[in-house]
């Protein structure tokens, strides 16, 4: 089985404005006349973590990360104003040009999917190949299975916890409540709606549970910018303008070389999500990982990422 390449510390570092409000943060590793990859983190809201790096042979790739708005280290933190999937599409093509990219490879997973499948199709000339995992299309079917009906029959113990800070007459559309008590200004209500949102992904993320990550998922300051952007971004349904934009728009990146990975057991982002993108580009690869669930991290999903990223290294 493949694992991560070694640690690697940052070429270059830096900030870049992108409106009158947001500042991204980025970075730049690995050959610096390498093959340009662009690391997508989830989320939305996320950010991007030093293993995240290691993705990626070091002496092939000019690996490029950046905290999308609102995230880790890019600045205001969890600001949801002007915060939308177009405007991240823009802040790519805007950190391509700022670093002198013509083309590059793209990567994402989960919510990094999502985006990585949205950036090829506003900008087809621009992406090299694209590399998905946990795919997220951001379809309310979607939504409706982990955050209303579905997922909790899997997991109705860490439900019930999920449930705890919503009263039973709002639990009709939680997403909405959620977003109600994410937005508060009580300190205290946003808290403690922000750390039981990102409980229940922490929870649910690896086919085994693993307390380092759902520690990390809850942190204070990682958790309140998790659960406000994904809330604010998915009671908006992603910002896209049909329910089904990224299947419509399949045409537009039919011929751009591509691998999809998944876990079997992906509870967050169900396997149909990446079957019915296979459907679609039946020319791409497509691996379903046995033994997996949603995290980038477990065994067979990395292992299919590393093989995936060395493939294309090679590719003119």
């Amino acid at each position: 089985m493949r694992t991560l390449y070694p640690p690697i510390e940052p070429n270059a570092t830096g900030f870049l404005p992108v409106d009158s409000i947001h500042t991204l943060y980025y970075e730049e590793c690995g050959n610096p006349q390498g093959k340009p990859v662009l690391f997508l983190h989830g989320g939305p809201g996320s950010g991007i973590d030093a293993k995240h790096r290691q993705f990626f042979d070091p002496e092939s790739y000019r690996i490029i990360l950046f905290d999308q708005r609102g995230a880790g280290r890019s600045t205001p933190h969890a600001c949801l104003e002007n915060n939308t999937t177009w405007d991240l599409v823009g802040d790519i093509e805007k950190l391509r040009e700022h670093l002198k990219v013509d083309k590059w490879v793209v990567f994402g997973g989960s919510w990094g999917s999502t985006l990585a499948l949205t950036y090829a199709v506003e900008h087809p000339g621009r992406t090299l190949a694209l590399i998905v995992r946990g795919i997220f299309l951001g379809r309310p079917k979607e939504l409706g299975w982990f955050y209303q009906y579905g997922a909790h029959h899997i997991f109705p113990d860490v439900w019930e916890t999920f449930l705890k800070p919503i009263p039973e007459n709002e639990r009709g559309d939680l997403m909405q409540a959620y977003y109600k008590r994410l937005t508060s200004d009580d300190k205290k209500i946003r808290q403690q709606a922000a750390h039981a949102w990102s409980a229940w992904e922490g929870a649910t993320l690896k086919l085994m549970f693993d307390q380092a990550t759902f520690l990390d998922f809850t942190g204070e300051e990682h958790a309140d910018a998790l659960a406000r952007i994904e809330c604010h971004y998915f009671i908006n349904s992603g910002f896209f303008p049909t329910t089904n934009w990224i299947l419509e728009k399949i045409e537009k990146i039919r011929h751009i070389p591509m691998t999809i990975i998944h876990g079997r057991y992906d509870v967050i982002c169900p396997l149909e999500n990446a079957w019915e993108l296979h459907r679609a580009l039946p020319k791409a690869e497509f691996f379903i990982v046995p033994d997996a669930g949603h995290s980038g991290s477990e065994p067979g999903i990395l292992h299919q990422l590393i093989e995936a990223t060395d493939r294309y290294a090679q590719i003119a």
